[in-house]
């Protein structure tokens, strides 16, 4: 089997090979980003203030396993891009079955484990009364859609593994537009409220799986999905659990320690959840600069590791952090002077609206560190650490974080401590991430390259 109409990372000029290939990852990014969003603006424009914070009480919750699988799917790509980068199409073949049959199977027990325990997920982030019964109803039917997250994102991985990224951004903008349609559908006609918009998710996440899966199972390249090869192969699920599940369980750890950030939210009430969902609803489209570039990296790194190219493997690693740090800079200056109208787009009570402009203010001058944490976590993925980014992503995000927010908060229950608790997170997990890569930088291109330290 030969490679046809994929394409490498590993030829051309550097700086135009991942700004082609980030592109429509971030493009990828917004618009399902856009699922969520559009939730949170039509809840809050037609349904009311306690619906917009039910939608955003839960949407940490449901992170924690969308999170799962995304991350499942980057850790992986990592497998793939190597196998690909190698021409080893045989494993690569292997490597996707056992990928989509693996997610299939967790896709399933999460989904039945989720709606089983919305109740005491949302106990457990001291959901208030008012918000409650909208946010049970909106998180289970969610939930049901988990399986639909699950496979899409190992497809959509597969295929930016080999150098497609513009596909997956494509069947996003279907699936967005089909969401948006149904949500003003379902609760502006229909008058079906949270249910509605998460029914709405559900089916645009269906037509994203069934556009990605279409098109690997139609092709004749050598990342061809074939129903009939889907199997689990043991020596190769052990490769996707040791890349895979690092990636997958920090990012649902991840959102598990973003339920207790949301805990002290709730401590500030409805207006405080509503404008704090509408401003992590903006903050997510930032995050999405560093996201994205560094999910171009790891597939970047781990594909030129396969074909020996070491120089290209540090010209890139340059590349793209002068790449998203100007980015970045610009977005950020534009969001910072546009805060009032972008959180006005969710709500226009104004309380809520007050607490969203603060946590914006608060956040934009840290967004470099989020970049960084991105680019050198994705870079150490690619060259096969993905367990060692776990730890030190997670004792950052979850471990400083939380004794910051502990120790403030016993000192004054004041919100701003809460919002200054995102990028205290950001700063020690790229902190730990790049003196790992730094002290370890001659081990790491040794291993890969079968080279003498």
């Amino acid at each position: 089997m030969k490679a046809k109409g994929s394409s490498k990372l590993t030829e051309g000029n550097i700086y135009s090979c991942i700004i082609a290939f980030a592109l429509p990852i971030l493009a990828s990014h917004i618009f399902q980003n856009l699922y969520n969003s559009v939730d949170s603006i039509v809840v809050g424009n037609y349904v009311g203030k306690t619906a917009l914070a039910a939608v955003g009480s839960c949407s940490d919750i449901s992170a924690l396993l969308t999170g799962f699988f995304t991350g499942l799917s980057n850790g992986a790509g990592v497998l793939f891009a190597r196998y690909y980068g190698s021409k080893d199409y045989r494993n690569l073949q292997d490597s996707i079955h056992t990928a989509v049959t693996f997610s299939l199977i967790i896709g399933v027990l999460m989904a039945a484990v989720g709606v089983l325990l919305t109740p005491f997920l949302l106990r457990l982030v001291d959901c208030p009364a008012d918000v409650y019964p909208e946010a049970v109803a909106y998180l289970r039917v969610y939930f049901i859609g988990v399986l639909f997250t699950a496979i899409y994102n190992v497809g959509s991985g597969v295929l930016r593994a080999v150098g497609d990224s513009l596909r997956p951004f494509l069947f996003l903008v279907v699936a967005s537009v089909i969401n948006i349609g149904m949500d003003l559908f379902t609760v502006v006609v229909l008058h079906m409220g949270v249910v509605g918009v998460a029914l709405a998710t559900i089916v645009s996440q269906l037509i994203s799986v069934i556009l990605v899966f279409g098109v690997m199972m139609r092709t004749d390249d050598v990342y061809k999905l074939s129903v009939s090869k889907l199997h689990i192969n043991g020596a190769i699920l052990k490769e996707v659990i040791r890349l895979g599940i690092p990636a997958a369980i920090q990012s649902s750890l991840l959102s598990l320690s973003n339920l207790f950030v949301q805990k002290y939210l709730n401590s500030f009430g409805s207006s405080a959840m509503a404008g704090s969902a509408a401003a992590k609803k903006v903050d997510k489209f930032i995050g999405m600069i560093g996201q994205s570039i560094g999910q171009a990296t790891a597939p970047y790194v781990s594909q030129n590791i396969g074909a020996g190219k070491k120089a290209r493997v540090k010209n890139g690693i340059k590349a793209v952090l002068v790449i998203s740090n100007c980015t970045l800079v610009a977005v950020t200056v534009l969001i910072l002077f546009a805060s009032r109208d972008l959180i006005g787009i969710f709500t226009s009570d104004g309380e809520a609206l007050g607490y969203g402009m603060l946590m914006l203010q608060m956040l934009v001058p840290f967004y470099v560190f989020q970049n960084l944490n991105q680019i050198f976590s994705n870079t150490v993925r690619g060259f096969g650490h993905s367990s060692m980014v776990m730890i030190l992503s997670l004792s950052g995000m979850i471990g400083c974080r939380q004794l910051f927010l502990a120790i403030t908060m016993s000192i004054a229950h004041d919100i701003r401590f809460v919002f200054l608790g995102f990028p205290v997170g950001w700063f020690c997990s790229g902190l730990f991430v790049y003196i790992y890569y730094a002290i370890n930088k001659k081990k790491l291109y040794a291993e890969a390259f079968g080279e003498e330290q």
